[in-house]
């Protein structure tokens, strides 16, 4: 027979576990993204490719680290500051985001922005994120930021 002092020890070690699984069968994580929802993005990010639809809601959804990267792949002519820009032109004063096309026919808009995603979950920095980015683009031409 149990003791009732085996029971209380028992059901606190089940509630433990239980405590500690349910995030886990939640489907969240501790480095989930915020990331915009497709449907509040323009039909032609909904119709393109996931890589293409992920950057643009993560991009949208982050501008205070997307705002810090640099885009390098000859964006700055067209007057694109970061890579931030390559999917947002302008927020008007009631958070009405302008998408910026640019970034649904640039793979290496997408690429930086899909790294950034990556690092970003691995826990990096952004320093150490826009570093990265920096050795790993800066091959392919200027960085447009200022």
């Amino acid at each position: 027979m149990v003791s009732k002092s085996h029971k209380l020890l028992l059901l606190s070690i089940f509630s433990i576990l239980l405590l500690v699984a349910l995030p886990a069968c939640s489907g969240q994580s501790q480095n989930q993204q915020t990331m915009m929802p497709l449907d509040q993005m323009p039909d032609e990010v909904q119709s393109a490719p996931v890589s293409v639809q992920q950057a643009y809601q993560f991009a949208s959804a982050n501008p205070d680290i997307m705002k810090q990267i640099p885009c390098y792949c000859g964006c700055g002519a067209m007057g694109h500051t970061s890579n931030y820009s390559c999917y947002v032109q302008a927020v008007d004063a009631n958070g009405k985001i302008t998408f910026d096309t640019h970034a649904l026919g640039c793979s290496i808009c997408v690429d930086i922005t899909q790294d950034v995603m990556r690092l970003q979950k691995e826990g990096k920095s952004s320093q150490d994120i826009g570093a990265y980015v920096d050795k790993t683009y800066s091959q392919y031409g200027p960085s447009n930021m200022p």
